[in-house]
């Protein structure tokens, strides 16, 4: 029996929205759904003996959630995160007239520092195909863990488009594969000669199963999950004498894209790859490369204090 929502109608609508204009996805909704009823809670609640109701709450209110979350010891990425969450909530009910005003107008948002993604050098990534990719018990699991390793570093897909990449698109001779990326924005992203070349060995392998996905899970008609691809991953770092923690697919996708910039590549053709809608996100990889040239001139150069004895 399907529990009832304890979010109310106008909650209800926004995330109805998310998923109609916005193609939202489902993690997405529930992450939504999940702060804007940690919010309803604190309004019910109440603070100083008071309650309100959601679409009557003011400023006030809102910057009095903010100060919960600090003294509640929450990083400020997740009070930045919820507080972003009744910001657009709010403007969706000022546009439906809902409300009069925003409430979140004016309310500072927390500062966080971004952190810098991991990565790992190009000779682990070539321990990861050559090395880890190689051997295991299971003959099958060689061929899955090197189309999944070559795709996901020479392409940098995410994770979730890498294991809904249906099979048929590696069966045309195509210098591009369409991708369907996050809110269903669709982009063309080249694929290397051994990417595809594995992708297709993977294929004649499971071509009896008759599984539409390239990476087909127990059950022939869904994909793989993400829980039993981290399973490969694991073992694919073990084999390649790499640290298991080190390894992950958005280590690949950092990875891949911190390879090209160093390569010459330009940031927004990086941007167009990696899927994101706004060239800022793209730009914390500038970031990287000027983490790693102070730290190659704090290393090497002959004043530098790390290098004078």
């Amino acid at each position: 029996m399907k529990r009832e929502s304890a979010l109310p109608p106008a909650a209800e609508a926004f995330l109805e929205m998310l998923v109609a204009e916005r193609n939202a996805a489902p993690r997405t909704c529930q992450a939504y759904g999940a702060d804007l009823e940690d919010f309803v809670t604190f309004l019910r609640h109440g603070k100083d003996g008071a309650s309100e109701t959601l679409l009557d709450a003011d400023r006030g209110w809102i910057s009095a959630y903010a100060v919960l979350q600090e003294k509640a010891g929450l990083s400020s990425r997740t009070t930045a995160r919820r507080l972003s969450c009744l910001r657009q909530f709010y403007r969706f009910a000022v546009r439906e007239g809902w409300c009069v005003s925003d409430p979140t107008e004016g309310v500072a948002m927390p500062r966080h520092q971004t952190a810098l993604p991991r990565l790992l050098s190009q000779d682990q990534v070539t321990a990861l195909i050559e090395q880890g990719c190689t051997g295991h018990d299971e003959p099958r699991r060689d061929v899955v863990s090197r189309a999944a390793l070559e795709l996901l570093y020479t392409t940098g897909l995410r994770i979730s488009e890498l294991l809904a990449l249906p099979g048929r698109v590696f069966v045309r001779d195509a210098p591009m594969v369409l991708i369907r990326g996050k809110g269903g924005r669709e982009r063309l992203i080249p694929v290397s000669r051994g990417a595809r070349e594995a992708a297709l060995a993977l294929l004649h392998h499971d071509r009896d199963l008759d599984s539409p996905y390239l990476f087909p899970g127990r059950q022939p008609s869904r994909p793989l999950t993400r829980q039993g691809f981290d399973k490969i991953l694991y073992q694919v770092a073990l084999r390649a004498g790499i640290d298991p923690d080190m390894v992950s697919p958005h280590v690949l996708r950092h990875s891949f894209a911190t390879h090209l910039l160093e390569r010459g590549a330009d940031l927004r053709a990086l941007q167009m790859l990696l899927g994101h809608a706004d060239i800022a996100t793209t730009q914390i990889y500038t970031h990287v490369m000027q983490e790693r040239l102070r730290q190659v001139l704090a290393q090497h150069h002959p004043l530098s204090d790390e290098t004078i004895s």
